[in-house]
């Protein structure tokens, strides 16, 4: 590829990172797991007292759990640990006005502080999944982000197949990126969603996202097909990744996600960052 610049490598212990946990939502797609509404909000609260900065509830567009799940935390979580939770869900669908679209609207709905949006990144995914023209997914991202900031929320976009989609069409890649930022959107999170990735791949693309658009945090989400999340999730945070995202002991679809028991230790004990520990776990 590579992307190296000279003094864009995150030093080691240099500042912090954040904590995302995603344990409700991607992790309770792992074989074997049910979690009941009940489950969640002690987990949440568990998370919370871990010291999470961030907590993903769920889709409250997809499931009648997971609309109840943010039904019942805003009154039984401490408020603390409700100011955390995070619903997830998607840009606005093809050729509808964001004002307009069902799915959308119930992310406003359910009172998350925090929304996170899933977005194509990867032209392949636009052109046979989504079934649009690539110009209409650009607007698709800065649309719902944009809605979502003037409704006062803070977003984040979860680039799905981020760095496939560079390998494949880096332009529309970063495209997509800028599209959100032009929305206002808070973070850029870069998804290896199949898991397909190498940790120096990971670094190197981290940086430039972090070059071509300074001013915007990044995060990272990693799945674990080739045993490489905890690896590529920390190469990010070198790369300049200031959050992270993934599960406890890496439950999730397929093989899993990345395994923050793993990361959080690495990145305090071994790299000097301060996170949920204040360096000192």
């Amino acid at each position: 590829y590579p992307f190296n610049i000279p003094g864009m490598q995150r030093k080691v212990g240099d500042g912090k990172y954040l904590f995302y946990d995603t344990t409700l939502r991607d992790g309770a797609q792992g074989e074997g797991m049910s979690l009941s509404c009940d489950d969640k909000l002690r987990i949440a609260a568990r998370l919370h007292s871990f010291g999470a900065h961030y907590i993903e509830g769920g889709w409250p567009g997809s499931n009648p759990k997971d609309a109840e799940f943010f039904r019942r935390a805003k009154e039984e979580l401490p408020p603390a640990a409700w100011a955390k939770v995070a619903a997830f869900g998607s840009t606005r669908y093809k050729g509808k006005k964001v004002e307009e679209d069902a799915q959308v609207q119930m992310l406003v709905d359910s009172d998350a502080r925090v929304v996170t949006l899933v977005g194509k990144a990867w032209d392949l995914h636009v052109d046979v999944v989504l079934e649009t023209t690539r110009e209409e997914n650009v607007a698709m991202i800065r649309d719902t982000v944009k809605y979502l900031k003037d409704m006062g929320r803070e977003v984040m976009l979860d680039a799905e197949h981020y760095f496939d989609g560079v390998k494949a069409n880096r332009d529309y890649a970063l495209e997509c990126l800028g599209a959100a930022v032009d929305g206002g959107v808070d973070w850029l999170v870069l998804c290896d969603t199949n898991g397909g990735s190498l940790p120096w791949e990971i670094e190197d693309m981290t940086r430039e996202v972090r070059f071509r658009f300074p001013q915007t945090n990044v995060g990272i989400h990693c799945h674990n097909d080739q045993g490489m999340a905890v690896a590529n999730s920390i190469a990010s945070v070198r790369g300049g990744a200031g959050l992270v995202q993934g599960t406890v002991n890496g439950y999730g679809e397929r093989t899993g996600n990345a395994n923050v028991m793993s990361i959080l230790p690495t990145l305090e004990l071994k790299m000097g960052y301060e996170g949920v520990g204040g360096g000192s776990l």
